[in-house]
């Protein structure tokens, strides 16, 4: 039996592999298109979001074949967003996963433009999803709405609106967090559910979304005690920018308490989930603990 690093491995593998046949297929004009899509695509990572669909697709049942394109679309979602997050007009950072940001090696310009094109092929993959059944539709425009104006969008256009203020309340933080990094957390958990049915959208709907507020805890508290060699980009940034962050609301030993909290609640609704969730409460302690 497989322990965790070697499962999550497996999973990360097992889309890599459809990653790379995607872009290799990739064929758009000008090239300069292609090669600024593929070099953040391409740019390794965790891949937490299709590796969190594929582990909630066992543990439902789920045949792959019916979730791996919305895991390759949910990627290129994020990944637009990442590319987009380090324009200087944005959070303004030069690096990505220790490299150089997509505008720094081809123009902010191309980069926009990078970043446009994966979430317009991102929702024309879903579209193509669309003729297989009603469900796939649901699932289809769930994901558009985690990634929207009422999701990711939402949550960074609260975060810019916010920057610099000097009082930090805990409503505005948990809109933020729910928003900007717990949406496209909730779409990869929940669409296996959607996909099968239902089964246990509740459970998991609430599951995503403390998950995704515990990424952005854990993000923030690493912000002022990570490295550039762990993390792969710059350290430090949130303070200096007067970012809305958790360490602003509660406190650097405060966050790390209610990031203890968070990771109890994670685990305690996949108690109420009918499957084996062991990969996902090893994955919680994953996230609670990780250093980059």
């Amino acid at each position: 039996m497989l322990n965790f690093k070697e499962k999550y491995e497996e999973y990360r593998q097992d889309f890599e592999k459809l990653l790379k046949c995607y872009c290799n297929n990739l064929n758009c004009r000008p090239q300069i298109l292609a090669d600024s899509i593929n070099y953040s695509l391409t740019l390794g990572g965790k891949r937490i979001r299709p590796v969190l669909m594929f582990a909630v697709g066992d543990m439902l049942g789920v045949e792959r074949d019916k979730i791996v394109n919305y895991a390759l679309a949910i990627e290129m979602i994020h990944t637009y967003s990442l590319i987009h997050d380090d324009l200087p007009e944005m959070d303004d950072d030069d690096f990505r996963r220790g490299k150089p940001s997509n505008h720094k090696v081809f123009g902010a310009g191309n980069a926009v433009l990078a970043g446009d094109g994966l979430l317009n092929t991102a929702y024309s993959i879903l579209l193509k999803e669309c003729h297989k059944g009603t469900e796939y539709i649901s699932a289809g425009e769930f994901v558009c709405d985690c990634a929207g104006i009422y999701g990711m969008i939402a949550g960074q256009s609260a975060d810019l609106m916010h920057e610099k203020e000097k009082k930090f309340n805990e409503p505005t933080l948990n809109f933020i967090y729910e928003n900007k990094t717990a949406k496209l957390l909730i779409a990869p958990i929940v669409v296996p559910s959607i996909l099968s049915g239902g089964r246990c959208y509740s459970e998991l709907r609430s599951f995503g979304r403390d998950l995704g507020c515990l990424f952005q805890i854990t993000d923030d508290i690493l912000d002022v005690e990570g490295s550039f060699e762990t993390l792969g980009k710059s350290i430090g940034k949130d303070e200096k920018e007067g970012k809305y962050t958790a360490i602003e609301v509660y406190g650097l030993e405060g966050s790390k308490l209610r990031a203890d909290v968070l990771a109890e609640r994670c685990c305690g609704l996949l108690e109420g989930i009918c499957g084996n969730s062991e990969f996902l409460v090893e994955l919680v302690n994953y996230v609670r603990n990780r250093n980059g």
